[in-house]
């Protein structure tokens, strides 16, 4: 007597799918763990560590370092359950407590670093937008960088917050190509395989190439092409016109005083192409400014550290000759670059 119970319906196409992308989802775990700069405790309480965090707030002043020790050394799960145990031991929302206790660039680095990934994306795209000029930017990058499940739970996740749909508030601060790119992309769900049609990568390079050559920069047929494809098929069509023109497309559309379209284009073929030069890219702009653009460093660490900071911190290197940590040493101070430092997986 067999003891299996088989489903009353099979499909080997869907299990063989269903398979697949249960392997894909373990590499990509494994690859994330791998390449994560955020070092995690080897002993987690989320009690003792909601009690630790209490003492912290105690006496006079805020034992800052005492925060840093915890939250710079657990993972999102972590974290998650920490904020469920203070709240139960001591009937407090912890998030509402450390935005009381800590002030400044600090606050706002461990604010964003407390809250789940998705929910974090979501305070972050509506930031961008309240601007009295639009970060867009930010908008794309988490459009563009997200897996297209990530990108689904972040409008999950907008939506509940807000009581709007991520999409309705794109639209409500953009208006013409810019809100048709950005409404496209935040909309998106691209298919996530590796699999490409080369025949389609050739010919829509040439109609990119077309729409360059025209100064069509925002025609319809390269905004679809950009907010449809999937990410290896857009980085098929992107080489192959780099291997017909000779130069990349980013490269192409540098022109002198790019209005924002143009700008916004360059933006999302680089964060869909090679996010890691991306970000490098963002992190180099920050730190080298007059002023350090906390906003842009606090975010790219704080959202990769869990992902792949460690081979951003090669590819900055590779860039610069300097190490990133080495960068954000000298460029920030206090609690605020400790935090940092400590996601960094290096600390001082």
């Amino acid at each position: 007597m067999a003891s299996l119970v088989a489903p009353d319906h099979f499909s080997p196409t869907e299990d063989a799918a269903a398979l697949q992308k249960a392997c894909t989802e373990r590499l990509e775990r494994e690859r994330v763990i791998v390449m994560a700069s955020l070092v995690v405790a080897d002993h987690f309480s989320a009690t003792e560590d909601a009690e630790t965090i209490r003492k912290a707030f105690e006496g006079w002043g805020t034992n800052e370092k005492a925060i840093i020790e915890v939250l710079g050394h657990r993972n999102a799960a972590q974290r998650k359950q920490i904020r469920q145990a203070y709240e139960q031991l001591y009937e407090e929302d912890l998030v509402k407590r450390l935005e009381s206790e800590l002030t400044r660039d600090f606050e706002k680095a461990v604010y964003r670093w407390i809250l789940d990934p998705a929910d974090r994306d979501a305070v972050l795209a509506n930031v961008a937008l309240k601007k009295s000029n639009p970060d867009y930017p930010v908008i794309i990058e988490i459009s563009c960088i997200r897996t297209p499940d990530e990108l689904l739970e972040v409008r999950k996740a907008y939506q509940l917050r807000y009581k709007r749909s991520l999409e309705e508030d794109v639209a409500a601060h953009t208006t013409g190509d810019i809100r048709k790119l950005l409404v496209g992309l935040v909309s998106a769900y691209r298919y996530q395989g590796e699999e490409i049609n080369a025949r389609l990568a050739n010919s829509e390079a040439d109609l990119i190439h077309d729409a360059i050559k025209d100064k069509a920069f925002s025609h319809d047929e390269v905004i679809r092409i950009l907010t449809t494809r999937s990410k290896a098929q857009l980085r098929a069509t992107f080489n192959r016109y780099q291997e017909d023109q000779g130069t990349s497309i980013t490269k192409n559309l540098l022109v002198e005083n790019p209005d924002e379209i143009l700008v916004a284009l360059r933006t999302t073929i680089r964060g869909l192409n090679d996010p890691n030069k991306y970000f490098v890219k963002v992190l180099s702009n920050g730190i080298k400014r007059a002023g350090t653009d906390e906003d842009d460093l606090t975010r790219v660490i704080v959202t990769r550290a869990e992902k792949d900071l460690k081979e951003i911190k090669e590819e900055y290197y590779k860039k610069n000759s300097v190490s990133l940590d080495q960068a954000v040493a000298k460029d920030t101070t206090g609690d605020y670059k400790a935090f940092l430092l400590a996601l960094l997986g290096n600390e001082e």
